[in-house]
């Protein structure tokens, strides 16, 4: 296991350092001074100098890459004051650290992505396991056709009939917004309410589906049906024997929905006029912000790395078969 994590990690820093190095250079592809941005209207030559000394932009590319690096770990000094490791540099927009931007709002996106993940994993693999269980019946019909429908739609689509409905049209639910659970567990709850109950239900019908079909053909394995004919229980067998072996296609598909969703549900935070990690790559991208841009790509690319890193080593966990060589 130690190997195992030991590659994946080197692995994990060098995939990294290309994303970032290539969003570094492809950014300064573009005909465009950043510090314009900064500057403002009222423009002048003098001030526009000082802007380059102040964010580190009066050096050539590789270098500026390279600090960019450094000040990572070891953190860096700009005109407008230290920024501690980890230093993803000084935004282009504001003059505010681009890791201090970040960590505000990564709590909105935390609170999204493992609240929305609570619900569809319950109602999606309930649903799926019981469909495979009865299956031919109607339980199984309404599950099946149901995921069936859910599928289809999407978060842009649902979310602002939900808000039409409960929130606009007959007021039973506020507006979402985000309130740090520390300060009001319940605003916390309810501001989030409305994007869980939308994600949960695009997920949902993905999981149920797969569950579903993952159960049916653990059913059909030769050690269930042998332990069938050894007079243990249906219900023992589908719990002891059949439901572990389902787990690890949906695991692979949880891990890539947690690092995919824990990176910047875009989609959903835009709907929904939440600020997280996905509305803040959205303002990078327009303001041309490179700091921004480079913080959230590498954090991003990072959790999606890392939820993958975590479902390989649970497969050796789940499925003693598998081992991690």
């Amino acid at each position: 296991m130690l190997r195992f994590l030991i590659r994946r990690t080197s692995g994990a820093a060098l995939i990294l350092l290309l994303i970032s190095a290539f969003t570094f250079f492809m950014y300064f592809a573009i005909p465009q001074d950043p510090a314009l941005l900064a500057c403002g209207k009222n423009c002048t030559p003098a001030a526009l100098d000082i802007i380059h000394k102040n964010l580190g932009l009066d050096s050539p590319v590789p270098v500026q890459y390279w600090n960019f690096l450094v000040g990572i770990f070891a953190g860096r000094d700009f005109g407008v004051g230290h920024c501690a490791a980890p230093c993803f540099g000084v935004s282009f927009r504001n003059n505010q650290m681009v890791w201090d931007t970040m960590m505000d709002r990564l709590p909105t996106t935390l609170s999204l992505t493992f609240g929305s993940l609570i619900v569809f994993l319950i109602v999606g693999l309930g649903a799926g396991m019981m469909a495979a269980r009865f299956r031919g019946t109607w339980l199984d019909k309404m599950f099946s056709g149901g995921s069936l429908v859910l599928s289809s739609f999407q978060i842009y689509f649902l979310g602002p009939i939900v808000l039409g409905i409960f929130v606009y049209s007959t007021g039973i639910l506020d507006k979402p917004k985000y309130v740090p659970i520390t300060e009001d567990p319940a605003a916390w709850f309810m501001g989030l309410l409305i994007p869980w109950v939308v994600m949960a239900t695009i997920f949902t019908a993905n999981y149920t589906r797969m569950s579903r079909s993952s159960m049916i053909e653990q059913l059909q394995e030769e050690h269930v049906r042998a332990a069938k004919a050894k007079g243990m229980s249906s219900r023992y067998v589908f719990y002891r024997y059949a439901w572990r072996g389902s787990v690890i296609p949906i695991v692979t598909i949880l891990g890539m929905d947690i690092g995919g969703l824990l990176s910047g549900g875009m989609v959903t935070e835009l709907t929904f006029g939440l600020a997280g990690f996905g509305r803040l790559a959205r303002d990078s991208v327009i303001n041309k912000d490179l700091p921004v841009l480079m913080g959230v790509m590498i954090v991003s690319a990072a959790f999606i790395i890392i939820c993958n890193i975590v479902v390989d080593a649970l497969y050796a966990v789940i499925d003693p078969r598998v081992r991690l060589s």
